[in-house]
């Protein structure tokens, strides 16, 4: 099954200022992404709650250090299927 892609979409800021009620919404609802330009220029994001705090909680080093390690022990073939880590779930469980 494919992955649905955020839309993304520029507009000036102007734009953005005047229809900001109708920005957020389709932000938040529709999970669309604004670029907000300045004279064609980059300078500012309208995204829902949600994707921001997802970005947020990844630019904690305890949590980058936490995937390195993962993709580490991953790399090196010291990992297992999910159905196997829910069988052992399942056996611990049973004790």
């Amino acid at each position: 099954m494919a992955v649905k892609r955020p839309m993304v979409h520029h507009i000036p800021i102007t734009k953005a200022r005047i229809n900001l009620g109708q920005v957020v919404r389709r932000a938040h609802l529709n999970n669309e992404y604004f670029i907000l330009e300045k004279d064609g220029i980059p300078i500012a994001g309208i995204l829902d709650i949600a994707e921001l705090e997802d970005y947020l909680e990844l630019q904690k080093p305890e949590l980058k250090e936490q995937i390195r390690k993962g993709y580490q022990a991953y790399r090196r073939g010291e990992t297992r299927t999910a159905n196997g880590f829910f069988k052992e779930l399942r056996r611990q469980g049973k004790k």
